[in-house]
């Protein structure tokens, strides 16, 4: 059996995880690699009643480029032109990334588990964004531990429609967020924390 992975350590990785808007196309790791994380990350993450209604989609280089070339096009139709400078140049900073994860929810699944267990009907909704989000949380840490920089971003449901045209997304998978990954073009900004008196209470101890 292996020796088990303290605290400390894994803790260290959620520490290390932020967020890096400047990135390249350069990639520490393999696409292999990526996959292999991405998919233990989906058989690993719990979901409410074992639901497992986590959907991913993968884009790589070209792939990647086009799902910024079409939310940069929706963009522009909303962005006002006096604010379309800063908007562009958020959308080639994703661009000028390798790759972006989509996560999404197999709302099917969802439905099913409502009508299934329909005293919790009204929190599946719930429940299945709290494990897509650990998804998201699982996939981040994870390309930090292995040098990769990423962002997490959330233009659903501007780009929704032309996101499940582009790629054949089934009609039932709700998209929830874009993760965009790459190599570390230059170092995460300072991250403030509000004092933790205001965010934990312990009682008993």
């Amino acid at each position: 059996m292996a020796a088990p992975v303290k605290a400390e350590t894994f803790l260290d990785h959620i520490k290390n995880r932020r967020t890096y808007y400047a990135l390249t196309k350069e990639l520490p790791i393999s696409k292999e690699r990526i996959q292999e994380i991405v998919k233990q990350s989906i058989y690993e993450v719990p979901s409410s009643f074992n639901s497992q209604s986590n959907r991913v989609v993968v884009l790589f280089g070209a792939e990647h480029e086009k799902l910024w070339d079409l939310t940069t096009e929706i963009l522009k139709t909303i962005v006002p032109a006096d604010a379309w400078e800063h908007t562009a140049q958020r959308m080639n900073g994703f661009k000028a990334g390798a790759g972006t994860v989509l996560f999404f929810e197999d709302q099917e699944v969802v439905h099913k588990m409502q009508a299934q267990f329909s005293l919790y009907s009204d929190k599946f909704p719930i429940w299945a964004l709290q494990s897509d989000a650990m998804a998201q949380f699982a996939i981040w840490t994870a390309f930090t531990a292995e040098g990769l920089g990423a962002n997490l971003q959330h233009y659903n449901p501007l780009i929704d429609a032309k996101v499940a045209s582009e790629w054949g997304i089934p009609d039932n998978w709700q998209l929830n967020a874009q993760l965009v990954f790459g190599g570390r073009g230059g170092e995460p900004g300072p991250k403030d924390q509000v004092p933790i008196e205001e965010r934990l209470k312990v009682f008993g101890a």
